[in-house]
């Protein structure tokens, strides 16, 4: 029986997979620290609902991640400070994140985390390391669902230019 047949936990995972999982582990520590501010800064009760589950899905990327990367003998990345809390109003209004901005960034947030669930995917032999990024891929898909919907019903959207159709010339 060769190296990787058997048990994907026994099979050792190779340069690509270790740093998709430890860069998927730094990321997701980036989020938590990114969206408490945004938590802290947003108003609307719908945007920060979904901060605040961006918040959850990341600390449970992090132990999950961290749990790979412990099982095969590798270091997790390192552990950022938990923000202090702050009210809203004590937030002066030239440095604080509106709600729009912050909707924005978290669906580029969801756009770029696709693609990288995507790669990683694609780049696993390890069928629990793919399994994992397929996880969190869907996941990332019902939040960019979410987030759509929540923009469009805000009027936060901001779209491309449309295709407009023009009548035919006669």
């Amino acid at each position: 029986m060769g190296i990787l047949n058997g048990n994907p936990k026994d099979e050792p995972m190779h340069y690509g997979e270790i740093n998709s999982v430890w860069q998927g582990s730094m990321v997701a520590r980036g989020a938590v620290s990114c969206y408490q501010a945004f938590l802290y800064h947003a108003g609307d009760k719908d945007l920060k609902k979904i901060l605040g589950d961006l918040i959850d899905q990341a600390k449970l990327e992090i132990k999950e991640f961290d749990k790979l990367l412990s099982d095969n003998g590798l270091a997790p990345a390192p552990i950022m400070p938990e923000r202090p809390p702050v009210k809203l109003e004590d937030i002066p209004a030239g440095a604080r994140f509106t709600d729009p901005e912050i909707a924005a960034k978290i669906a580029a947030d969801i756009s770029v985390g696709l693609v990288a669930c995507s790669q990683a995917m694609g780049q696993s032999i390890r069928v629990d390391v793919g399994a994992l990024f397929a996880k969190y891929h869907l996941t990332l898909t019902g939040f960019g669902v979410r987030i759509l919907q929540m923009n469009k019903e805000k009027g936060w959207l901001i779209p491309p230019p449309l295709q407009v159709k023009r009548p035919e010339s006669k």
